[in-house]
């Protein structure tokens, strides 16, 4: 295993890879032990930051294992919808969010059905899907439609029809007003974390305008940082991408900073042949068309290039 000495600090300049990791290094040797709420375990720090600068089309896909980017654009594309059951996601084939409610299904009916059946079934039962596919209020539902209430008499409340589009908000404010400070998509509603099937790990994201430019910030409450950043942080690029599309900027910088970032204990075999690997080569991305609003991309939108990752390096979710 490698460790910090061993690491060419021109490298580190170099690519961008190494700053991940040397983050992956400092927490499997130095990060702090505990029982986590999955009770499989994981080492973890407090407090991290990776820049990447999206200059000529760059992306920051890590090279050092696979990383499926157009599982994870179909992702961000169904969150945009302010979708929250996971029927289009496996009809595509996408199952990154199946094991949650697959895992409540098995828990409330004692039925041990296999993963591929219960997919199955979701996608082609729609009261099915509807009973056991939906998250409740996750990502997309706050991006596009956070809940607003109003009176509606002496006491009493009414919940809106149509919530807040905090995306069309950002689109706008970053047209109009681009020196703004509050150019934010906020997922952490806490009226509504216990109705959803997983409290939003990437919570925050901020956007930035400097000489034409437009930068990404995204903070992280939680990261798996050996299965979950490498979607984080192509995400974040590529909502960056997106947004200065729509807004006629220049993609600028992308800023992932994590609060508990942490590995699992039984990570050791991904941990271990990750940091043998050495990073290489450089992903690029090119959006083939400008769709009329950020609503409007489809998976067949983006083509990346240049990209020769080493090989897939399997792990198992915590839920």
């Amino acid at each position: 295993m490698q460790n910090a000495s061993t690491i060419d600090r021109r490298s580190v300049r170099a690519h961008w890879e190494w700053q991940y990791l040397e983050l992956m290094r400092r927490i499997w040797e130095e990060g702090d032990e505990r029982i986590d709420r999955t009770g499989i375990g994981t080492r973890a720090v407090f407090g991290a930051t990776i820049r990447f600068d999206l200059s000529g089309g760059a992306m920051p896909l890590l090279t050092t294992k696979r990383v499926y980017w157009k599982t994870a654009t179909r992702e961000l594309l169904w969150f945009l919808t302010g979708e929250t059951n996971i029927r289009p996601l496996c009809a595509q084939g996408v199952e990154i969010w199946t094991d949650w409610p697959l895992d409540r299904y098995r828990r409330e009916t004692g039925d041990d059905i296999a993963r591929a059946e219960f997919s199955r079934r979701i996608v082609e039962d729609a009261g099915f899907a509807e009973r056991w596919g939906d998250l409740g209020p996750v990502y997309g539902k706050q991006w596009v439609d956070w809940p607003v209430y109003e009176a509606a008499g002496e006491g009493l409340y009414r919940r809106r029809e149509k919530g807040i589009d905090q995306v069309s908000q950002v689109v706008g404010s970053l047209r109009t007003n681009p020196g703004s400070r509050r150019h934010i998509i906020e997922g952490w509603n806490v009226a509504e974390l216990d109705a959803m099937a997983l409290p939003p790990c990437h919570k925050t994201y901020q956007f930035h305008v400097a000489d034409g430019r437009l930068s990404g910030l995204l903070y992280q409450r939680s990261c798996d940082l050996g299965l979950g950043f490498a979607f984080n942080m192509w995400s974040l690029a590529l909502l960056t991408r997106m947004l200065a599309q729509q807004c006629d900027l220049e993609p600028g910088e992308v800023v992932w900073m994590g609060g508990d970032v942490h590995l699992y204990s039984n990570h050791a075999p991904l941990v271990e042949a990750q940091l043998a690997r050495e990073p290489e080569g450089e992903a690029r991305l090119s959006i083939l068309r400008r769709p009329a609003s950020m609503f409007d991309y489809a998976i067949t939108d983006f083509d990346v290039s240049g990209y020769a990752p080493q090989a897939h390096i399997p792990a198992p979710v915590a839920v």
